[in-house]
């Protein structure tokens, strides 16, 4: 459910600035008429996807176990959009319409820094428990059967250990990629304990 959740988001995030930018456009090229034409349009559907935008969003934030302090600057920057962009619009206030577009772009970069933390962060160890209660225990747990934010239960994986290398290495869905935060031999560390302590029990 967290992955369709988190693909969802994705989408009404991805509309919502869309539908945002080309009324920024519209406004900034003084085509009136076309941004009135524009907003009667599109009112039912921006209902709808601000309405996605937000409900995905605090379901997301509640699998969360921990929520970086990123993130809160992230909903206070949306937050803030919100009254600019109504205002901005109505009055035609070009300068508010703007400042309210940055502020949904800036936060959706946060967002994926945030996503990008996710896979980095505290130091890598050299042992495969230790790169595993390190980097992957927050959402797989311990023994790989917690299953937070979409985690797989590791215990009952069915996946070869090439299949297991590829996931860490390039990420899925919800989990983010590994590489270039994991060494190959680190990656093939976390695979064996996986192989050894984890599937099957």
């Amino acid at each position: 459910m967290a992955t369709g959740m988190l693909h969802s988001h994705y989408l009404f995030v991805v509309l919502f600035t869309l539908i945002y930018m080309v009324k920024t456009i519209l406004l900034l090229s003084d085509r009136d008429e076309l941004l009135e034409k524009f907003k009667r349009k599109t009112k039912v559907v921006e209902m709808i996807v601000s309405f996605g935008f937000l409900a995905t969003g605090i379901f997301l934030m509640t699998q969360m176990p921990v929520i970086p302090t990123l993130m809160y600057v992230k909903i206070a920057l949306v937050i803030a959009s919100i009254p600019l962009a109504i205002i901005g619009y109505k009055k035609k206030n070009k300068v508010l319409a703007t400042f309210s577009f940055f502020l949904i772009v800036v936060s959706f970069g946060i967002a994926q820094k945030v996503k990008k933390e996710k896979a980095g962060g505290v130091s890598i160890a050299t042992s495969g428990k230790a790169i595993f209660e390190d980097k992957c225990s927050l959402c797989h747990g311990n023994d790989g059967k917690l299953g937070l934010s979409g985690a797989k239960d590791l215990s009952a994986t069915q996946l070869d250990h090439d299949g297991i290398v590829h996931i860490i290495t390039e990420g899925k869905n919800t989990m983010a990629p590994y590489k270039g935060v994991l060494s190959p031999e680190q990656i093939e560390v976390v695979t064996q304990y996986i192989e050894t302590d984890l599937k099957g029990k």
